[in-house]
């Protein structure tokens, strides 16, 4: 009897996530899921990630609606699973039982069948209430151990080869310095007992989640044989190829015996995405595993995905079409053939030098992307090196992303040294992009961290696989002590009464609610445009309405008094999230007046001076650049 072989196919969620920035529409996911239905993948990752953030604030769309009408479309032919962070679920708070309760029953309610659960520590404390839940509304628990790689200066290693190092060191008069240096901390066996927590809490199967595509084939191999030994759950393999081990490392997690493998469809594969599936099937085919895949369906998702990647264009940071591929009715080279059996052959022999030379060579022919060494050196993943790239342009400073690439390993360090996926890779990445900035203008490195890096160095995202140090705590916290977040303390956000949409609450169902709670800045936007649409959808825009037009002129344009005061203005482009002081009102010196969303994290703007707030320049959702005046004191 073959063996067979799992996919869950990423192009709809991890895939457009990776390589276009998330902006796949509703529209674009609706032409390519009537093939889906009868491609029979084991499970389809549709939504969690960056999706419910990304299609409300880039496209104005519903992310409840994305998981709804896919799961309309598709029905039972194959399982819909999502991803989110353990106790922060898609926001970058830990929130409390109530909310990780209503999130996944609403969930499942809409056609989730399994989650994908993570913390982006590994502390399997912040899980637990996730694993709860989603068992309760008879989903299915996918828990994620995040791989990741020690500080540049540690090795690597497994404690064993350690241990032998420092043994031949010894005997042979080595150098003490060298025997003596740090203990690795991401050793197979710290991987491993993570996931026996899991397990032990119910998870039904096992993620070996690399977001960075830093794991080497070696590594996977041992992992996937101390995990298929240790554990009684199926394995799941995941990483991404921005590095270049991704296409090997897949290979030689099928042939130590994953479960289930994680790839995306041709044109939204490799890159910073995870290996393209037609690679994969020509492997198995060799190797004798049944897929179970039509693949017939797959080439027509890919044609179709071929017109939505040219929509997209302005978001594919590769700007690299591989070349067109069938594998069911194309033939290869035979020099090219060579290399798959070559690549095979290398996994039997151990020999990872050839293998990579191999399966770099077949990507080359079809020409993907080549190994990015600059996100390998950095040790970050494709998906947040895209983000970081994307929101640079926004900014108009992609001059300084190798610097801020470069300080990334330095910034990890100092918080602790916590694996890079969402949030910890958002808030470590924005950190390094803002302190580029800083150091650029002669500030501080640390100058303006935003609340989402005090607290991950405060200690309440969870425990960091290293002690963060006291005094650099101190530094950014103001306290050197540890002080972990207490959800009893969480403060619900405002859902005010719109009154000039007719007297509505700004969310109106326990899904928007959620929304609000998760996404309070984006959310915000989002809804009120919604309760927007509603209310002139039922009655014409009231010539009377409610504005202070005292300073237009005849033209339309606004009419500005002279500032006379001092002014506080934007450190950086940014949204505004909420205004904390109004006019009339007196602050005092490095006091807050507005909190300011650039780059998702939230950011507290403190007044440099003491006085009266004479004019307030901005509103809540507005959006604002460098140096713009936002408040007038006097």
């Amino acid at each position: 009897m073959k063996k067979k072989l799992l996919i869950r196919d990423l192009t709809l969620r991890d895939g457009q996530q990776s390589a276009f920035a998330t902006r796949m529409s509703q529209a674009q996911v609706d032409r390519v899921l009537p093939y889906y239905k009868d491609a029979n993948f084991y499970a389809m990752e549709v939504w969690g990630g960056a999706v419910p953030d990304s299609v409300m604030r880039y496209l104005g769309e519903n992310p409840w609606n994305r998981l709804e009408k896919i799961n309309e479309a598709v029905g039972n032919t194959s399982k819909l699973t999502a991803l989110s962070r353990g106790r922060n679920l898609y926001g970058y708070a830990p929130y409390p039982d109530e909310i990780i309760d209503g999130f996944f029953k609403n969930a499942v309610d809409s056609g989730l069948d399994i989650m994908r659960i993570f913390d982006a520590l590994n502390d399997v404390n912040n899980i637990r209430s996730s694993v709860k839940y989603i068992k309760q509304y008879d989903g299915q628990a996918d828990c994620a151990v995040c791989y990741t790689v020690d500080s540049k200066s540690a090795s690597n290693q497994d404690d064993r080869s350690t241990k032998k190092n420092k043994d031949i060191l010894s005997l042979f008069g080595g150098n003490k310095a060298v025997a003596d240096k740090p203990k690795p901390v991401f050793t197979d066996s710290y991987f491993l007992s993570k996931a026996k927590e899991m397990v032990a809490l119910g998870a039904d199967m096992i993620t070996i989640k690399d977001m960075s595509g830093l794991i080497p084939p070696s590594r996977v191999a041992s992992m996937i044989s101390l995990f298929k030994k240790e554990l009684n759950v199926p394995i799941d393999f995941h990483t991404h190829c921005t590095p270049g081990y991704g296409l090997a490392s897949v290979v030689t997690a099928i042939m130590y015996g994953a479960d289930i493998v994680d790839t995306n469809i041709w044109y939204f594969a490799e890159g910073p995405a995870a290996p393209a599936i037609e690679l994969i099937y020509i492997f198995c085919k060799k190797l004798g595993i049944d897929l179970d895949v039509n693949m017939e369906a797959v080439a027509k998702i890919n044609k179709e995905l071929f017109s939505i990647r040219e929509e997209l264009g302005q978001f594919d940071t590769s700007k690299q079409f591989p070349k067109p591929f069938n594998p069911l009715t194309d033939t290869l080279p035979v020099e090219i053939d060579k290399q798959f059996d070559i690549a095979i052959n290398a996994i039997e022999k151990e020999d990872e030098v050839e293998l990579l030379k191999a399966c770099q060579s077949i990507e080359a022919y079809f020409e993907f992307p080549k190994p990015n060494e600059l996100v390998k050196n950095a040790e970050i993943p494709g998906g947040m090196y895209t983000n970081m790239v994307a929101q640079l342009n926004q900014l108009n400073s992609i001059d300084i992303l190798e610097d801020a690439m470069s300080l990334i390993p330095s910034v990890r360090a100092d918080a602790g040294l916590p694996p890079l996926v969402t949030p910890t890779s958002q808030i470590v990445g924005v950190q390094a992009v803002v302190s580029a900035m800083n150091l650029k203008k002669g500030n501080p490195k640390y100058s303006n961290p935003s609340n989402q890096f005090i607290a991950l160095v405060k200690g309440e995202y969870g425990e960091t696989p290293v002690p963060v140090d006291p005094s650099f705590r101190k530094q950014i916290t103001g306290s050197p002590e540890e002080i972990p977040y207490n959800t009893k303390n969480y403060k619900y956000h405002d859902n005010p009464v719109l009154t000039e949409y007719g007297n509505v609450s700004l969310a109106k169902t326990e899904k928007e609610k959620l929304l609000l709670e998760l996404f309070p800045a984006v959310a915000n936007g989002f809804l009120r445009g919604l309760r927007e649409q509603e209310f002139l959808s039922n009655k014409e825009k009231d010539n009377t309405e409610k504005d202070s037009k005292s300073n237009i002129g005849d033209n339309g344009d606004i009419i500005h008094e002279e500032i006379t005061g001092n002014v506080i203005s934007s450190p950086m482009p940014g949204n505004i999230f909420k205004i904390l002081v109004k006019e009339g009102d007196v602050v005092i010196k490095n006091s807050i007046v507005i909190i300011l969303e650039a780059m998702k994290m939230e950011n507290e703007i403190y007044s440099p001076y003491s006085g009266k707030v004479k004019r307030i320049f901005v509103k809540p959702n507005d959006r604002v650049m460098e140096d713009d005046v936002m408040i007038e004191i006097v």
